[in-house]
Order: structure tokens, then sequence, then C-alpha cells
């Protein structure tokens, strides 16, 4: 089914997980992708119509001429699934200054910049959809959360304004919301959802639910889609170092 075969899609976090299976099943609707990482394995080159662009989000004092660049070489570009971000999780006082300020340009920052580049784009052209890696954190606070869920509230507070503002111009913008998933986020923590699929949501179900934004009537926005898994049974291990 090339129902997308259409569109020029940029994707952030492209390498891994949620941003790898959206890239996957893009591709396999037909669409071209520009895929955004810090790096790439040589398994990169995953399609002839996959273009990998190298390129660390979390360093904003660069960040803006870089995707200015991007939509100069890309001029098609008319779907972004702004999905890159990372967790790092503790008591307030655990975190510095330096780290607070990394986790904001990360997880919220650099979705804002992408969007001030892309969006004026396509409201000149008339169309595009911008669609938000949120997470369950964009809905409710929790213990050891505080900065991370601060980002996602954020977030998820940019896409419902930037809704709002795009809908003239004939822009959609969404957020989806997914809870644990089977995915390399967890690799560094010192917590991660328990190996049964109940506990776990596979990349792919969430790059299902980008696809469902993307391809629903021109006239029809998808404001925002949750996931979770059917259980949610955490368990604790001893935090990774490398």
């Amino acid at each position: 089914m090339n129902d997308l075969q259409d569109r020029t899609i940029l994707v952030t976090g492209a390498s891994r997980g949620i941003g790898r299976a959206t890239c996957r099943l893009l591709l396999e609707r037909g669409a071209e992708i520009i895929g955004v990482a810090r790096h790439f394995d040589a398994s990169g080159g995953i399609s002839p119509r996959f273009h990998p662009v190298a390129l660390d989000l979390a360093n904003i004092d660069e960040l803006t001429p870089q995707l200015q660049r991007i939509a100069r070489e890309y001029p098609t570009i008319d779907g972004i699934v702004s999905n890159a971000g990372a967790g790092r999780f503790g008591a307030l006082e655990q975190f510095s200054p330096r780290q607070i300020r990394e986790m904001v340009d990360l997880n919220l920052i650099q979705h804002i910049l992408i969007a001030r580049i892309f969006l004026p784009q396509f409201k000149r052209r008339g169309r595009g959809d911008l669609v938000l890696m949120g997470s369950e954190a964009a809905r409710a606070g929790g213990a050891r959360g505080a900065v991370y869920s601060a980002c996602k509230f954020g977030l998820r507070g940019l896409a419902q304004a930037l809704r709002k503002e795009g809908a003239p111009a004939g822009v959609r913008v969404g957020i989806v919301n997914p809870g644990m998933v089977d995915s390399t986020f967890f690799d560094h923590l010192d917590f991660a959802p328990a190996d049964a699929v109940e506990n776990r949501i596979p990349p792919v179900e969430v790059a299902n639910a980008v696809i469902t934004f993307l391809t629903a009537a021109r006239g029809t926005v998808i404001d925002e889609i949750n996931l979770s898994p059917l259980r949610k049974k955490v368990v604790h291990r001893k935090r990774s170092t490398e």
C-alpha cells in the first residue's frame, strides 16, 4: 500500500527504536525519508529512499543553521515526525544545573526549533504534518521524573498550541504519548519494563500510530494518541555506566 508515495517526511531519532520502526513503515508505504540521528550504523541505508543525516539535536547553538540546511537541501519535506529524545530519572536534587539544561535542550527545545524552521514552509504551502513524540510522562508526573515530565508536559502544550496555530493554514499538528516501549531507551537506566509482552509496547505499534495520523483524511486532525502496555510491571536493576 503506497498511500504515502508522494510524501517526503523528516524523522528524528531515526537510527533506532521508535524512529527506526517509523522509518521502515513509512518506506513500506512509499514515502521518501530524511532520517536524522547522531550517528547511523552500517545498516543505516535501509532503502534508496532513506536519506540519513548525522546531526546532534542536543547541540542547540548549532541547530538552527543545520536545520535550515536540511530545509534547503530537501525542499519537498511536508511531514515531520519529531521523535528524538532521551530519559534521565532521579530526585530533582540529583540533577546538576547543566544536566537539567541538557535534558530540556534535547527533550523540548530542539522540538521547538524544528517546528520553528519547518512550520512556516508548511503554512506557505498550505499543507503539512507535524507529529511530536510525547510520553505517558506528558500526561501524569511521577516520582523521579520531574525534569523529564516537565519537558514532555511542555511538548504536549506545544502540540496543542501549534495545532491551533497551524489549522488556518492547513497544517496538522498532533502528539503521540506512548508508555514504556521495548527499545534501547532503557539501556542506561536503572529500571525497565518487565520482560513479558504485556509490559512493553513494540516500537512498531507506536509507528502505526504515527501512520494513522499521517494517513487521516486531509480535513481531519488526530490531536493526540495515547498508548500503554496492558500491564505496567517494572524491574529495577543496576544502572549501566557504558
